[in-house]
């Protein structure tokens, strides 16, 4: 075993704004009431995606469309994350 000390690697990441689309079509079994809740019914359909196929969900068709866009059209509060991450990343180097 080396006792030498690895060398610390400083990754320079580059952060981005991007506009995001996705189109999903499946079936899903689940309980009617979930569908009530427009928000609740989000989540579970995505924790659902995330969590990979079983037999209560079948993916029919799945598209992902993302582009880089000007940070001057994010919001403030995103500009604002932006700055933060970008400065906390300078002070790690």
């Amino acid at each position: 075993m080396n006792s030498k000390a690895l060398p610390r690697q400083i990754n320079s990441v580059e952060v981005g704004v991007y506009e995001c689309e996705i189109h999903l079509k499946f079936r899903l079994i689940e309980e009617k009431s979930l569908f009530a809740d427009r928000d609740q019914l989000l989540q579970v359909l995505l924790e659902a995606l995330v969590d990979g196929s079983d037999d209560f969900i079948e993916t029919l068709q799945a598209a992902v469309k993302a582009h880089e866009i000007t940070e001057l059209k994010a919001s403030p509060q995103m500009r604002r994350q932006l700055m933060r991450l970008r400065n906390s990343t300078e002070n790690c180097q």
